[in-house]
């Protein structure tokens, strides 16, 4: 196996037969999304002409694809685990996948040794891609991989200066959406619970939250900003320390809906009413978000299309090895319930 036999036309012959090139004919036969419908029937009816079969054990056999791509997550607190947020992306990348037969494998990596390791892993074709999730600033792991040539997509990003292939939601343009929302209620002490700030997708909600009260002509006190690390119990204690400071607080964004749950806690405890008092936006639109008490107002990542842009891009560094790294950032949206 793995060898052709006479007569048995190439990938690179249905791609040149259909006019397209060798990266969208493979798309086409994985059924991977970002093909026009009129590309798509080109490259299948070029397959059919000239009997064309993908033959993946073969492939895989031959040492040229593992059919496998490694999800690995860096996150150093084993209690984010537990967070919707990395539920909800694994469930979307999981099933990407599973819509062109290529398997999951998830590994965690928190220590150099951990880096080391995996790196030499992945240099062995035992795996075809590799997708990043939770990077923090300063982390080596992507540069890493990316010396090495192998095929990886990042979601997220550990700075604007960015350089590995990422995929990411408008963090700032959804805070700021967010904000000027609780301005337009006529809120004006205006509080934020920001996730963990060695995170870009922190800083990045954070700068939206001080953009839209800066174009509010409203103060963006430090004392207003409160750090947090996206769960639940975060939010608890930040919101405490914040009305502690600022009594008067009248609305507040959160840097998640599970922050922003905990909140919700907080302001119940010191007797606040929600949205009367205290108005309260989070992020993200979980499930989670239709549950509360009131159901909150969120700002809406949009998981789905962020997973299956993130195997987009990584099939395609696959069969076509760029020397150009992508970025795509996606929109979000206000979702507006009835705790603002």
């Amino acid at each position: 196996m793995g060898t052709r036999r006479p007569g048995t036309p190439t990938l690179e012959e249905v791609a040149a037969h259909a006019g397209v090139g060798r990266g969208t004919v493979s798309r086409v036969i994985n059924n991977a999304a970002g093909v026009k419908e009129s590309t798509r029937r080109a490259v299948q009816q070029a397959i059919e002409e000239l009997g064309y079969v993908p033959n993946l054990a073969a492939r895989s056999l031959a040492g040229q694809r593992s059919n496998a791509v490694a999800l690995v997550l860096t996150e150093p607190d084993w209690r984010m685990f537990a967070e919707p947020f990395f539920s909800e992306i694994v469930r979307s990348l999981g099933d990407a996948l599973a819509d062109i037969g290529m398997q999951l494998m998830l590994t965690l990596v928190r220590s150099d040794t951990d880096r080391k390791r995996f790196l030499e892993y992945a240099r062995g074709s035992r795996v075809d891609g590799v997708l990043l999730l939770s990077v923090r600033a300063g982390d080596r792991l992507p540069d890493m991989l990316a010396e090495a040539r192998l095929p990886t997509v990042m979601l997220g990003r550990r700075s604007r200066d960015e350089y590995v292939s990422y995929v990411d939601a408008d963090n700032v343009g959804g805070a700021r959406s967010a904000v000027s929302h609780l301005v337009s209620r006529g809120r004006r002490t205006i509080a934020t619970i920001t996730g963990p700030l060695d995170m870009d997708a922190a800083q990045c909600r954070l700068r939206g939250y001080q953009d839209a009260l800066a174009l509010a002509a409203l103060d963006s006190e430090k004392s207003l900003v409160a750090e947090g690390d996206f769960t639940q119990e975060s939010g608890r204690r930040a919101m405490a320390e914040l009305l502690a400071r600022h009594p008067g607080i009248d609305g507040v964004l959160a840097a998640s809906d599970t922050t922003a749950a905990g909140a919700l806690q907080a302001l119940r405890a010191a007797g606040r009413r929600v949205p009367q008092d205290v108005a309260v936006i989070g992020f993200d639109d979980f499930p989670l978000a239709q549950r509360t008490r009131p159901r909150l107002t969120t700002v809406r990542q949009p998981l789905e299309e962020m997973g299956r842009a993130m195997i987009r891009l990584l099939l395609e560094d696959m069969e076509e090895p760029s020397v150009a790294y992508r970025h795509v950032i996606l929109r979000t949206a206000l979702v507006v319930r009835e705790s603002t």
